[in-house]
């Protein structure tokens, strides 16, 4: 994770130091008041540390705060969004006795964050969600160490509740499963539960929250120029017919005679996706059964561009070669299991 650390007193500034130090699978910047910060070689919180803190909820994975959980609330009150985009926000006291879980306790990464770190001071780990306190298990911890994407928030708190309440939730799976299943869901015949899927249309419960894991590449290609509303619709064209849900998307891929093509890049942007190209004997050594054209072959020097580079980064093809208006596409999926 991208980590700030702040500290406000001369024990706060010290804790700080060695918490960079000690911290080593992340990635930490350590900031100090102007009376300390400088004696312990942190960066200064500058202008302020309201607009501090503003900036670092957009560079940083997480924040701690070394010293009074009320300067660590009124500092991030006015930038606090969702649970989905909150960066994880803890606090520990300067002497390194407590570590407390504030903010983005399970998505964000705060509760496994505070545990980390309590560990390291030996401190005593704060953390207050009812799933962690009680055992049970807890859907978006699940997802995000599975690299899941959840469909809706709103569902994912009504399965979070039942199971705090100590009642079931149906679940099923498209995908192997690995550990034991938590008993929590078990129930039959439920009115609410989880489906694993690359769809996020099948409905094995009246209400099911889909959990997507995020494994397939979209191979691409098309002619020079075209637009990426083209491509677009191109790509959702394809999803729909292999029903696979967009958020399972983690990027795209080509030949290399694509890396700069405007559409491609754009559209890229747009999902915050991979961009991953390839020369031509790269591709040529992909493994399998592919959709020959000499036309492609006599313009790239490789007879299919889609399907090839779509498995430069998938294991076994989902969706083959599908072309339309001069954009071509196919789907390759990563090998995932559910870890329990």
């Amino acid at each position: 994770m991208k980590i700030a650390i702040v500290s406000f007193t001369r024990n706060g500034c010290a804790l700080n130091r060695l918490l960079q130090k000690e911290l080593v699978n992340h990635q930490c910047e350590g900031y100090g008041t102007e009376a300390y910060g400088k004696e312990f070689g942190l960066l200064p919180i500058c202008p302020s540390l309201k607009e501090w803190t503003g900036r670092m909820f957009e560079e940083k994975e997480g924040i701690l705060f070394l010293g009074a959980a009320g300067i660590a609330v009124r500092s991030i009150a006015s930038f606090v969004k969702s649970k989905k985009t909150d960066p994880a926000v803890l606090v520990a006291d300067e002497q390194g006795k407590f570590v407390i879980s504030l903010l983005s306790g399970h998505i964000g990464g705060a509760n496994d964050l505070t545990e980390e770190i309590a560990g390291i001071l030996g401190a005593v780990p704060v953390i207050t969600t009812a799933t962690d306190v009680q055992g049970k298990f807890a859907v978006d911890v699940f997802a995000v160490k599975n690299h899941c994407r959840i469909t809706d928030m709103k569902l994912a708190k009504e399965v979070s509740a039942r199971i705090v309440d100590g009642k079931g939730v149906g679940f099923s799976s498209d995908f192997p499963i690995e550990g034991v299943i938590p008993a929590e869901l078990t129930e039959k015949d439920a009115d609410l539960g989880i489906c694993i899927s690359l769809s996020d249309q099948k409905m094995p419960f009246p209400r099911t929250l889909h959990l997507i894991p995020e494994i397939v590449t979209v191979g691409i290609g098309c002619r020079k120029g075209t637009k990426e509303e083209k491509l677009e619709m191109a790509l959702n064209r394809v999803l729909d017919m292999a029903e696979v849900s967009s958020l399972a998307v983690t990027g795209l891929a080509s030949i290399d005679l694509k890396a700069a093509e405007p559409g491609i890049l754009a559209m890229a942007e747009h999902h915050q996706w991979r961009f991953d190209t390839y020369p031509k004997e790269e591709l040529q050594k992909a493994e399998g059964d592919f959709t020959v054209s000499d036309f492609v072959r006599e313009i790239t020097g490789v007879d299919n561009v889609c399907e090839r580079s779509a498995l430069m980064k998938g294991r076994h093809l989902l969706w083959k070669k599908e072309a339309a208006n001069g954009v071509t596409i196919a789907l390759a999926a990563s090998d995932w299991r559910a870890v329990f």
